[in-house]
């Protein structure tokens, strides 16, 4: 049977001002927000209950962020498995309908529309680094890859984001070369 731990003040100042940053992450990885404020929440006991493994990572928010990440993970994972079930009485008629098929351009508010179209790998480190502002090597010890990993993703990343932004479409993804292919030009 576990305890319940009730966490002192120094422990809630520790981590109430990374709630914001988690939950931001959390909405783009899942893109539902109830799912990503219950994610949040299962982060925060997941580390109250192991806080003292904390000590151990370089530092709070970047171990946070991991734990964070591999729940994250592990949600979509299911979700791909299971799928949502959803009563077609509670979809919206504008889910339902086709959307036009004319061309049409990129508004300045669909940045994130663009962004959640990039190969996962990408979109996370992005997101990491350019929304949460975490250092690249933060950001690599979130991921459990090497810093050149981290900064090829992220510069990959940029790159298709220019393009998408210039074409108004999304950009043809690369084959998947594996980890530690690259294509050679």
């Amino acid at each position: 049977m576990m305890r319940s731990m009730q966490p002192d003040a120094e422990t809630i100042a520790a981590l109430e001002p990374l709630i914001p940053p988690m939950r931001r992450y959390a909405r783009a990885l899942l893109r539902e927000p109830e799912d990503a404020d219950d994610l949040v929440q299962d982060v925060l006991e997941r580390a109250l209950a192991r806080w003292q493994q904390h000590r151990r990572a370089a530092s709070l928010r970047a171990w946070l962020f991991a734990i964070l990440h591999n729940l994250a993970i592990d949600r979509l994972r299911q979700r791909k498995r299971r799928g949502r079930p959803e009563p077609i009485e509670t979809v919206e008629d504008a889910r339902l309908a086709t959307p036009p098929e004319q061309a049409s351009g990129i508004e300045q508010g669909d940045i994130m529309a663009l962004v959640a179209s990039l190969p996962e790998d990408q979109r996370v480190v992005l997101l990491l680094i350019g929304v949460e502002d975490l250092t690249y090597a933060e950001a690599a010890a979130v991921l459990d890859v090497p810093l050149g990993t981290v900064m090829s993703r992220l510069s990959r990343a940029r790159e298709r984001l220019r393009q998408m932004m210039e074409t108004g479409e999304p950009a043809v993804p690369r084959p998947d070369l594996g980890p530690d292919l690259r294509i050679v030009r």
